[in-house]
């Protein structure tokens, strides 16, 4: 029974770590039952206490021949491991109301990358939705950085399991005077388009931006400038350099004019600016809303590259639209056009529906000119 007792205090010592004094002393209270000792231990909190123990002598106490590697480390251990695991992804740790195993642990926010670890996150992102890097020194002076679209034919799918597939011959594209190419120049204290200003890259209003691009998209600011048309983008890398505002360059008229003492065509004159804001202003006002009937909003987007954005009550007539564009757009008066859905691309023909039977709350229009 003797070696009983230096057993139980043996066993205490190890996986506690606590000196053989204090854990006499628990299991003399727990009646030399170790498990209860051990419970009473941790519940008192005794781990707060542990302090490092000297080496013992030689021969002083007889350990066994156990390897030491089966030792049970302490949660201080345990939690020092995990922070070191942890210190380049999570901010700065904070303790309140005690220490770090008794107070609240509050992490800080993430560590803010640099810009250069911003922008090499960029490149990294555009390569893996396959963007292609280009060397401008390899290339020659008159090759363009627009990729050249593909003309030729195609198999039109059919819409119902009964339909069959249709050749469909290929054509230029109408539209590629809306095409846009915008080139994202990456500086070391920040980011602009083209020769346009300075953005910073910590700016809040920009984080959406980025992260577009990071993952391979066009931004949507860029998709409205080109109104439905096709965006190139181009990346070039400045990290290197700070951002110096570009010269103003002298642009040449690009508009269009008439030959002295030929035929004249008549062509509808573009508004100026005021004049057309005064016009959308009367549009707007010549429609009659019933504030006791519920109202939409439909978005119309404009065969000249504008858009109008209009409400209506659910009784207005399709008719009704027609004319808020012509008072808008006084010009297209003497113009044929259509207006049609999107998502399918339907004709509106019958102008005599209210906009509730054509299923045009909430929608986008598009006008074309016939």
């Amino acid at each position: 029974m003797a070696g009983q007792p230096e057993e139980a205090v043996h066993e205490f010592v190890l996986v506690t770590g606590a000196e053989e004094e204090r854990a006499r002393f628990f299991l003399e209270s727990a009646g030399w039952d170790l498990q209860l000792a051990l419970a009473s231990f941790y519940e008192d909190g005794g781990d707060d206490d542990i302090v490092t123990l000297p080496q013992p002598p030689p021969g002083s106490v007889s350990h066994g021949s156990g390897p030491s590697d089966h030792r049970v480390t302490s949660f201080r251990d345990l939690v020092h491991a995990q922070e070191e695991e942890e210190e380049e992804e999570e901010g700065q740790r904070f303790y309140a109301g005690g220490s770090e195993r008794s107070g609240q642990q509050i992490v800080g926010p993430p560590r803010k990358k640099n810009p250069n670890e911003l922008v090499e996150d960029l490149f990294k992102g555009a390569k893996e939705h396959g963007a292609v890097a280009v060397d401008r020194a390899a290339k020659s002076p008159g090759e363009s950085s627009k990729p050249s679209a593909f003309v030729g034919g195609g198999y039109r799918l059919g819409a119902a399991p009964e339909e069959e597939s249709a050749y469909v011959t290929g054509s230029r594209r109408q539209n590629s005077a809306q095409d846009v190419h915008v080139v994202l120049k990456l500086w070391k204290n920040g980011f602009s388009l083209d020769d346009g200003e300075l953005r910073s890259y910590q700016d809040p209003g920009n984080a959406q931006f980025l992260e577009a691009i990071r993952r391979g998209e066009i931004p949507a600011d860029l998709r409205r400038l080109a109104q439905g048309g096709q965006v190139n983008l181009d990346m070039e890398d400045h990290r290197d350099e700070d951002y110096v505002k570009p010269k103003v360059s002298f642009k040449a008229f690009t508009g269009e004019g008439q030959k002295l003492g030929s035929t004249a065509l008549h062509v509808p004159s573009e508004a100026s600016p005021r004049q057309q804001e005064q016009n959308e202003g009367n549009a707007s006002s010549s429609v009659l809303l019933n504030d006791c009937e519920p109202v939409t909003s439909i978005q119309i987007r404009l065969a000249d590259g504008g858009r109008l954005v209009q409400k209506f009550n659910h009784s207005h007539r399709i008719r009704d639209i027609r004319l808020f564009i012509v008072n808008a757009r006084p010009a297209m008066a003497l113009s044929r056009f259509v207006l049609m859905t999107t998502f399918p691309n339907k004709d509106l023909n019958d102008e005599d529906l209210t906009l509730k039977d054509a299923n045009l709350l909430n929608a986008v229009i598009v006008q074309r000119l016939i």
